[in-house]
């Protein structure tokens, strides 16, 4: 537990593969104390300040719950509490929060608000979620195909749609852990391509970005899929409809991958968009258990961030 305590969690990249490892075993362990109702407190008497300036029901009530069984407390704050960058600078709400909190927990816009917030709190900070990053959606997502399939390295994950914050940090994690990673998605959605060089730097072509469905879905062991409108861009949203339509995960697209590939989504779903109710609700659907670890990892996380 000592490698990571009072460290900050911006990226996946921010961790080694043992420190991952870690996370999963932790995670584990909770999973199992809170379904046989065995207590565990770490946290007793320590405060999570909880800071979104965007609408969250899995971040907040995993984040939330997941602070009470540890022993601790969290406190939320939404974007007329503070008002980052208008009504007071990141820096000073970060000084201030460091004399009162034990961690921040934080889902922005803007990435570098949370980059800011890290370098200048003395105490641990999450990203809870950034335009360019969600790594404990991540994190809980790979946990969560480690429990059913176990060792990913050398598992196929073929990610439709959007190059987006959850595409980017699929990167991260394949290049972590070993997983083959192809992602799918119309020409201009494209990741970023600093991103995607960082990834196959580490890995080479088990990163690899295509536009064609079929070759990203040939062989794939999971398929996963995420909004075509991330929040931000609703704007754009008839208009990704249209260009993206090609790109939803229904049956016609599920049986081009493995037979029992396991289909994913990170939630919330435009179901008939980017999935379709068949799929999502279907037997090779595990978007619930996805759901469900969200806690398990984000306890382990705040476990050993926190813990003295």
């Amino acid at each position: 537990m000592k490698a990571l305590r009072h460290k900050d969690l911006i990226s996946i990249y921010d961790l080694t593969k043992d420190e991952i490892q870690e996370i999963f075993t932790l995670a584990t362990t909770l999973k199992q104390r809170l379904q046989q109702r065995v207590p565990f407190i770490p946290l007793a008497g320590k405060t999570l300040a909880m800071i979104f300036e965007k609408p969250s029901l899995r971040t907040r009530v995993t984040f939330e719950a997941g602070m009470t069984q540890l022993g601790g407390y969290a406190i939320f704050m939404g974007p007329s509490d503070i008002s980052m960058g208008v009504r007071e600078t990141v820096a000073d709400v970060a000084k201030n929060l460091e004399r009162w909190v034990n961690g921040i927990m934080a889902r922005t816009f803007s990435h570098e608000t949370v980059v800011a917030m890290a370098r200048e709190a003395s105490i641990p900070v999450i990203n809870g979620l950034t335009d360019r990053l969600h790594p404990c959606q991540v994190l809980s997502d790979c946990f969560t195909l480690n429990e059913k399939l176990g060792d990913l390295s050398g598992v196929k994950v073929a990610f439709l749609g959007d190059g987006n914050n959850v595409a980017h940090s699929w990167i991260y994690a394949a290049a972590r852990l070993g997983v083959r990673l192809s992602i799918a998605c119309p020409r201009g959605y494209e990741p970023l391509t600093e991103i995607v060089k960082e990834g196959q730097a580490e890995v080479g072509d088990n990163i690899r970005v295509t536009h064609d469905i079929a070759e990203a879905l040939d062989g794939a062991d999971v398929v996963y899929t995420d909004v075509w409108a991330s929040m931000g861009k609703e704007n754009e949203a008839e208009q990704r409809r249209k260009v993206f339509m090609p790109y939803q995960v229904n049956r016609e697209a599920v049986v081009l991958a493995r037979p029992k590939a396991l289909v994913m989504h990170c939630l919330p779903a435009h179901r008939g968009e980017e999935i379709t109710d068949d799929v999502i609700d279907g037997p090779q659907s595990i978007v619930f258990d996805q759901a469900e670890n969200r806690l398990h990892v984000q306890k382990a996380i705040l476990t050993l961030l926190m813990s003295d």
